[in-house]
């Protein structure tokens, strides 16, 4: 599996390092965030978001919060995941 690193939270300390990355094979998006607290998890958990899907946060997936300020961190990535996985070029950004 090879990363491609696109961005760490700019206001990253020591103690902490929101990241994004995207695995070069699969386009799949990889994002270290800080885990949700447990009034975040009770609130996506314990909601119905989609008419018919159960709710609860399965046993192999967790909750992470990333800032607001990641957000272009998190567009290059999304822009650079689409085009490794051949949903779009750049020509359509023209």
């Amino acid at each position: 599996m090879t990363l491609r690193f696109v961005g760490i939270d700019p206001n990253t300390g020591g103690d902490g390092s929101p990241t994004v990355w995207v695995e070069e094979e699969t386009a799949d998006l990889v994002i270290q965030g800080e885990e949700a607290d447990d009034l975040l998890r009770a609130q996506v958990g314990g909601t119905q978001w989609v008419a018919g899907h159960d709710t609860g946060i399965p046993p192999h997936e967790t909750v992470i919060r990333i800032p607001a300020r990641m957000v272009p961190i998190l567009r290059e990535a999304c822009d650079d995941a689409e085009r490794r996985a051949g949903l779009r070029d750049d020509a359509e950004e023209r």
